[in-house]
């Protein structure tokens, strides 16, 4: 089996990429099928990947153990036309991507482009942010247009609104002190009403309205710490998932949080009064200390895919009961020539 180097879903979550020392795998979550198979002599080893919803582009950079391009370099594909169709080049690597419809974004160590896109590509402007080696970044796809990422203070993230943006002209931060770690993990919802985060230790998840800066949400992975791989709102914001290294997928309500289990903790100083931890109204395990990437599907049902090339899918109730639907081998899935 081929190494694999990153996992993604797209912004709707209807679709996840692959990035494999031997090309790049597109495949449909529901049904799971493979739609898109470039192989190592199209596109070399392929690092990180960005789709655009389900349309023919996607964004990669070079990555892994056979690199065919520089990882400096972001090359935008067609699947349609078969080839590059864009070339962003930066004098430094490439740590991730992020797009919308309108918006390409390179992230860099400590700088993050901004680009119009896909039409007339052009930069928009440059934002300085503090090291950021692994790429921390989200982008809004709904009405909101946020850029959200690690501010220069220990836990604290910055909010862009890129709708009024013009070239050559930067946006001023909204800055939100949500922990005092370092964060570690970021979610915007579908409209951008809504992110979550999660800081370097891993026991908490804070959700926050993106427009008030108000915490709503306090939501507890656990007691020991953890490193989080993932957080994800459902499409109509009424769930959120995430997955971590302790091998184990929770689910939180966030609209009804009546349903989520309860124990107080006392909060005094950072947050300044009494918080009530949120504990999973539900949960599952995969493979325990294999990075994995989880999100809602149909009929309440939540995917985790795993980097050892497992797919996991269950179903929850309110109740708190989960059930397994499916186990693949993604890898070993079968194509399907309709995308």
């Amino acid at each position: 089996m081929s190494s694999i180097n990153s996992i993604r879903f797209n912004q709707d979550k209807s679709c996840f990429h692959c990035c494999l020392d031997n090309g790049l795998r597109i495949y449909n979550v529901e049904p799971l099928v493979e739609k898109v198979h470039f192989d190592e002599k199209f596109l070399g080893s392929v690092g990180y990947c960005e789709m655009v919803y389900r349309c023919n582009l996607f964004a990669i950079v070079s990555g892994g153990h056979r690199p065919k391009y520089a990882d400096n370099t972001v090359l935008v594909y067609d699947d349609v036309k078969k080839r590059s169709v864009l070339e962003f080049t930066f004098t430094q690597p490439v740590l991730a991507i992020r797009c919308r419809r309108d918006r390409l974004v390179a992230i860099l160590k400590n700088k993050i482009h901004i680009f119009s896109f896909p039409n007339n590509p052009q930069k928009l402007f440059t934002i300085e942010t503090r090291n950021n080696p692994t790429g921390l970044c989200e982008l809004s796809p709904g009405i909101h247009n946020l850029l959200v990422f690690p501010g220069f203070r220990d836990g604290s993230i910055q909010v862009v609104n890129l709708t009024t943006t013009e070239a050559s002209v930067s946006s001023c931060p909204v800055t939100i002190n949500a922990h005092q770690g370092e964060i570690a993990c970021l979610s915007i919802n579908q409209s951008g009403s809504m992110i979550a985060t999660a800081s370097d230790k891993g026991t908490l998840i804070r959700v926050w309205d993106s427009q008030k800066r108000a915490l709503l949400n306090e939501l507890r992975r656990g007691s020991d710490p953890a490193t989080l791989y993932c957080i994800n709102f459902s499409l109509d914001s009424d769930f959120l998932c995430c997955s971590s290294d302790k091998g184990t997928i929770h689910i939180f309500a966030i609209k009804d949080s009546h349903l989520n289990r309860r124990s107080t903790f006392s909060k005094m100083g950072f947050l300044g009064n009494y918080i009530e931890s949120q504990w999973a109204l539900a949960n599952f395990t995969v493979p325990p200390e294999c990075a994995c990437i989880c999100a809602f599907a149909s009929h309440s049902s939540v995917v985790a895919i795993c980097m050892d090339g497992t797919f996991h899918k269950y179903v929850f109730n309110s109740d708190g009961q989960c059930s397994r639907l499916s186990f693949d081998v993604f890898l070993d899935v079968c194509g399907d020539e309709d995308f």
